[in-house]
């Protein structure tokens, strides 16, 4: 029993991620770097839950807070700094895709994590870990899509436009993941008439963002490589 909960648990995460690294149509990336971004992103949600906590004692608490500074603000700064200080300036980000692979590797292993820890700690039968693969997993999937796509952008972009690139690259995943933990906390059952649209709006976004990316990836016009990178 307990083998099936946690392999229903991780199962979203690992096959979002799947999807992701195998749209990489041009340069596949590392997959020992990939799996390093997705471990990094496990790792933050202990020191993500220890900050969260002490700011909630020190500010108190309601859903405006909540939403947009303990979620938002704090789970999508520390994702951005990882990814930032690790990978911006790292030789295999050598394409704008790449951003969109690795910002969904971190965010992709913080909500494995987070989606483990509740079907161990809470009552989960499939109906609940369903729920939570289809929209907090595939909420923190689409952060991270948006993170990386203007990361990449503000990669491979003129320096005029880096700085603007790189601010969008954290705000608009603190808005979006601010304005989706409010829509919950805030909607007690209206949320089920909101939210899944917002997420069909934001994979359709998503998926147009990541076809940009891939379009302007600079081995579009090189003969393609079969093999992984290992």
């Amino acid at each position: 029993m307990l083998f099936s909960v946690l392999t229903a648990a991780i199962a979203p995460g690992v096959f979002l991620l799947t999807y992701l690294y195998l749209k990489d149509k041009y340069e596949a990336e590392p997959i020992h770097m990939v799996v390093r971004m997705f471990l990094i992103g496990v790792l933050l949600l202990l020191p993500i839950m220890i900050i969260q906590r002490g700011l909630e004692i020190w500010l108190g608490d309601n859903p405006v807070l909540h939403a947009f500074g303990f979620a938002g603000a704090v789970e999508e700064s520390l994702k951005w700094f990882v990814l930032y200080h690790i990978i911006y300036n790292h030789t295999e980000f050598d394409e704008p895709y790449d951003g969109i692979v690795y910002a969904a590797s971190i965010s992709l292993g913080f909500a494995t994590l987070e989606n483990v820890l509740y079907a161990l700690t809470q009552p989960a039968d499939f109906g609940s870990l369903l729920f939570r693969a289809l929209l907090p997993v595939s909420g923190h999937a689409l952060f991270g899509i948006t993170m990386g796509y203007y990361m990449g952008k503000a990669k491979f972009a003129s320096s005029a436009r880096t700085s603007r690139y790189l601010t969008l690259s954290l705000l608009l995943p603190i808005l979006f993941h601010g304005l989706y933990d409010w829509v919950l906390m805030y909607f007690d059952r209206g949320w089920v008439w909101i939210i899944p649209p917002f997420m069909a709006v934001m994979w359709i976004w998503a998926l147009k963002n990541m076809q940009r990316a891939t379009n302007r990836s600079p081995f579009r016009f090189l003969p393609r490589e079969d093999e992984v990178k290992l």
